[in-house]
C-alpha cells in the first residue's frame, strides 16, 4: 500500500523515489517557518490601522532602514559563521527576539513603542527568514531538481500558513493575541533540526556534492559584499526591480485594507486578517503541488512568471471599473495566492543560475533591502496620492494596473533568461 502511493505520488508531483526524503523535510521546513510567521502576522497587521497613512509610512521608512543594517549583519555573519551553522543560527536568534518582545510586551503593555518595535521587526523577519531557506534550497538541490521540486516544496508555505492563521483564529479571540507571539517563538526551533539533517542527506540521496566542501568554513569577504555583488550583476538588479513592481501592488492593496478596517477592535482585526490568510493559502496550496512544477517544465519560465502580473492587471482593472469592497479583498486574496503558489517558486528558480555566495549574501539583500525599500516608495507614494491629490479607490487601482503591466513584461524577460540559460546548460 505505501509503495503504491509513493508510486502515485512521484507520478503526480515529478518528484523521484530518491529525492522523496529530501523533498519531504524541505516542506515540514518551510511549512514550519511559515506557520510560524502566520501566527504574527495578523497580530503584527492588527496593530496597523491605529496608525494614520504617514505613521505607517514613517514606521515602513524605519523598517528599511533596520532592514539594511540587519542584512548588512549578515553578510558579515556570513563572512564569519561555518556554512553548516549559519542557517541554524538564524533561526535560533530569531526565536530568542521574539521571545524578548513577548516579555516587554507583558512588562509594557500600554507603551506604542512596543507595538511598532514589534511591527518592524516581524516585517524584517517575514522576509529574511524566508530569502535564507530559499538560498538554502538553492544550495540542496541543483537546477533541474529545481525545475520539478521546487513548486511542491513551496506548497509547504502555503499549508503552513493555512495552519498559522488558523492558530490565530483559535486563539486570538481566547487567549489574547500576545500569547502568539510565544507559540511563534517556539516554533521556530524545529527548522534546526531539519537543516542538519538536509545537510546529512544532500549528497547521499540527492547525489548533490557541488557546495558539500564549503560547509566546514565561512564564504569569507567583508559585510557588504552582497550589495556590491547586487549592484554589478545585470541579472539581480533585473530580479530587484522585479520585487520593487511587486512590492507596489502588494503596498497599494495592503494600505487599502488598513484603512477599511481602522473602525474595529485590534483583536477582531487580528481575526479578520488571519481568516483573509487563510482563504489565501487554501487556494494556493494545490495550485503548488500540483500545477506549478508542470507548468514550468512544460512552457518554461518565461509564461510562467508573467502569468500572476498579467491575472493582476486584469484584476486591478476590474476595481477601476467597480471600486468596491469586495472587489478589494478578491483582489488581495489572487495576488497573494498567485505569488505563493507560482511567482515565489518561479523567482527562486531564478537563483539556481547563479552562485552560492550570490545566494546567501546578494540574494538577502534582494528580499529584504530592495524588497523594503520598495515598500517605503510605494507606501509614501500612495500616501501622496491620497492625501495630496486625492485620490480615490478606482483611481489607485489604474495606477496600480499601470505598475502591474511593467512587472509582467520584466517576469517575461527574467523568465526568457532562464531558459535559455537552462538551454545554453543542456
Amino acid at each position: 500500500m505505501l509503495l503504491r502511493f509513493f508510486a502515485l505520488f512521484t507520478k503526480a508531483t515529478k518528484v523521484e523515489a530518491h529525492e522523496i526524503k529530501a523533498v519531504f523535510l524541505s516542506f515540514a521546513f518551510v511549512f514550519t517557518i511559515l506557520a510560524s510567521y502566520y501566527i504574527l502576522r495578523p497580530v503584527r497587521d492588527a496593530m496597523s490601522s491605529d496608525w494614520t497613512d504617514v505613521e505607517l509610512s514613517t514606521i515602513w521608512t524605519f523598517t528599511f532602514l533596520i532592514s539594511f543594517i540587519v542584512v548588512s549583519l549578515y553578510g558579515f555573519a556570513c563572512s564569519k559563521i561555518k556554512f553548516k551553522f549559519l542557517v541554524p543560527s538564524v533561526y535560533g536568534f530569531f526565536a530568542l527576539t521574539f521571545l524578548l518582545l513577548f516579555l516587554l510586551i507583558q512588562f509594557f503593555p500600554d507603551l506604542n513603542l512596543i507595538n511598532q518595535i514589534f511591527y518592524i521587526w516581524v516585517s524584517v523577519f517575514s522576509l529574511l527568514n524566508i530569502s535564507v531557506f530559499w538560498s538554502f534550497m538553492a544550495d540542496t538541490y541543483n537546477k533541474e531538481q529545481a525545475k520539478r521540486l521546487f513548486g511542491f516544496i513551496a506548497s509547504g508555505s502555503s499549508l503552513g500558513a493555512i495552519f498559522g492563521p488558523i492558530i490565530a483564529l483559535a486563539l486570538a479571540g481566547v487567549a489574547g493575541s500576545d500569547s502568539l507571539i510565544l507559540i511563534s517563538a517556539s516554533m521556530l526551533l524545529i527548522p534546526i533540526a531539519i537543516v542538519f539533517h538536509l545537510e546529512k542527506i544532500r549528497v547521499a540521496e540527492l547525489q548533490n556534492t557541488t557546495a558539500s566542501e564549503f560547509n566546514e568554513q565561512p564564504m569569507g569577504s567583508n559585510i557588504l559584499a552582497g550589495f556590491k555583488t547586487f549592484a554589478t550583476t545585470p541579472v539581480l538588479l533585473g530580479i530587484g526591480l522585479f520585487i520593487v513592481l511587486y512590492s507596489g501592488i502588494s503596498t497599494f492593496v495592503y494600505f487599502e485594507l488598513k484603512n477599511i478596517l481602522a473602525s474595529i477592535d485590534q483583536d477582531t482585526r487580528t481575526q479578520i486578517w488571519a481568516g483573509m490568510d487563510l482563504a489565501v493559502n487554501v487556494l494556493a496550496v494545490l495550485t503548488a503541488m500540483f500545477g506549478t512544477g508542470r507548468l514550468v517544465t512544460r512552457f518554461g519560465l518565461s509564461v510562467t512568471l508573467p502569468l500572476v502580473p498579467m491575472i493582476i492587471i486584469v484584476g486591478l482593472l476590474l476595481v477601476t471599473l467597480s471600486p468596491m469592497l469586495w472587489a478589494v479583498v478578491g483582489l488581495q486574496v489572487v495576488r497573494r495566492a498567485g505569488e505563493y503558489a507560482v511567482t515565489k517558486p518561479g523567482r527562486e528558480m531564478l537563483f539556481t543560475t547563479v552562485d552560492r555566495d550570490t545566494r546567501f549574501k546578494a540574494k538577502s539583500v534582494i528580499d529584504v533591502v530592495v524588497y523594503r525599500g520598495g515598500d517605503i516608495f510605494w507606501a509614501w507614494a500612495f500616501t501622496g496620492l491620497t492625501q495630496l491629490l486625492g485620490f480615490g479607490l478606482a483611481s489607485i487601482a489604474f495606477v496600480g494596473a499601470v505598475i502591474a503591466s511593467a512587472w509582467s513584461l520584466l517576469a517575461f524577460k527574467l523568465g526568457r533568461y532562464f531558459d535559455s540559460h537552462q538551454i545554453n546548460e543542456n
